[in-house]
């Protein structure tokens, strides 16, 4: 039986790996820092295992895996929060609903 050594390459006219990596970083650039964070968060919660004290090692490493978490996702909605703001630019909630705005500060003409 002969062994396929090309069975990791992409098939035909599919992104290699970092092509597609380097492809989502371009659409939402904060994901890799979001990553970078969960790594750092969990690389140095690992390197503080000895100085947990008296908390069992299962809690410390839910609270690992929470921060790490939080990290990455924090990182994800601010991306999407500075996306969604910069569309919005220029566009007021008064022009979606229909109103006839006028010069009177509350809103819609009567």
């Amino acid at each position: 039986m002969s062994a396929n050594r090309g069975w990791w390459a992409p098939p035909e006219g599919e992104d290699s790996v970092s092509e597609k990596l380097l492809r989502k970083t371009r659409e939402s650039p904060l994901v890799p820092i979001g990553l970078g964070g969960c790594l750092l968060v969990a690389a140095y919660r690992i390197y503080r295992l000895k100085a947990r004290g008296s908390t069992k090692m299962s809690i410390h490493l839910i609270h690992t895996r929470v921060a790490a978490q939080a990290c990455a996702v924090g990182a994800i909605m601010l991306g999407e929060w500075l996306v969604g703001s910069g569309e919005n630019v220029g566009k007021t909630d008064k022009a979606k609903s229909g109103c006839k705005p006028y010069k009177a500060k509350s809103g819609c003409e009567p």
